[in-house]
């Protein structure tokens, strides 16, 4: 581990700010369509998930579009908050595991994987610097795992009453990474949050309302329409303020961003369960569509 340990500190140190996608470049595959369309209207940057035929599965690729969509909300002066929607009827599947297990069964791989990079910005807000401007998610549809990840993230969820929840890591033989193992029992509470944490369970809407995630519920196929109305009323308001609000108030609360010692240990963990055989059984049921058979090697 010390090698890892050793890696995470020259990321840190020596990653340029768009060194990124090049170091990662030779594990993700081309492809036409955009995993992730930006757009910006207003003062306002709309970064929509599009990848309908894998449900918005995040695969490489897509992490580090939504990590360069993510920084360039923090950069462009002309932009004053970020949207976040899918094109589809899905928000996200969660983690395209079949592809992502092999990168993170190698620490090399998987730490070439994450916002290291000077002023890069970390949609997740764990391993990485997290936005300084106001991220709004709009949310219809599926909302598993890194996608869950993703609004505990943001600062406002809006959900239509399609929406489902749930970060169900531990049916595929992995735990979150993403910064629900800090963030979930700090804002459902502790048992609140390993209620669905050990189960995998999904919630909906209404639920996550009422454990803090969401903070308004809409009716079906109108949450984008709502929270672009939160993010114009946003943009309207004084932007040095809004970011000296934003960096006072995650200062007055804890937060999962993850010090060398304790990436180390998650890493360890994570490179540990995704070349394990349950992981691997997990990812042939998967494609299989069936139920996995654990067997806890």
């Amino acid at each position: 581990f010390f090698f890892v340990y050793r890696h995470i500190m020259l990321l840190r140190a020596r990653a340029p700010s768009n060194s990124l996608p090049r170091l990662f470049c030779r594990f993700s595959s081309s492809q036409a369509a955009p995993k992730v369309i930006t757009e910006v209207k207003g003062n306002v940057l709309w970064i929509g998930l599009n990848r309908p035929e894998k449900k918005n599965a995040m695969d490489a690729d897509m992490l580090l579009a939504l990590n360069d969509a993510y920084t360039r909300i923090a950069q462009d002066p002309a932009v004053r908050v970020g949207l976040v929607y899918t094109t589809s009827d899905t928000f996200t599947s969660g983690l395209d595991l079949p592809a992502i297990a092999p990168v993170f069964a190698s620490p090399r791989r998987a730490l070439k994987l994450l916002p290291w990079g000077r002023g890069r910005v970390d949609p997740f807000g764990a391993f990485g610097r997290p936005c300084p401007k106001p991220v709004v998610l709009a949310v219809s549809g599926a909302c598993f795992t890194s996608g869950l990840e993703m609004a505990l993230a943001a600062d406002i969820v809006i959900a239509d009453r399609t929406a489902r929840f749930a970060q169900m890591e531990t049916s595929r033989g992995i735990i979150p990474f993403g910064g629900a193992l800090q963030r979930m029992p700090a804002v459902f509470g502790y048992q609140n949050a390993m209620r669905y944490l050990v189960t995998g369970d999904q919630f909906d809407a209404q639920r996550a309302h009422e454990l803090g995630l969401v903070q308004e519920v809409v009716p079906e196929r109108q949450a984008v329409e709502a929270a672009a109305a939160v993010c114009d009323k946003i943009a309207r308001q004084a932007p040095l303020a809004v970011q000296a609000l934003l960096k006072q108030v995650r200062a007055a609360r804890p937060e999962p961003g993850l010090r060398p010692w304790r990436l180390l240990n998650l890493m360890a963990d994570v490179v540990r369960l995704m070349g394990s055989k349950d992981t691997k059984e997990a990812v042939k049921a998967m494609k299989e569509k069936r139920p996995p058979q654990f067997q806890g090697k």
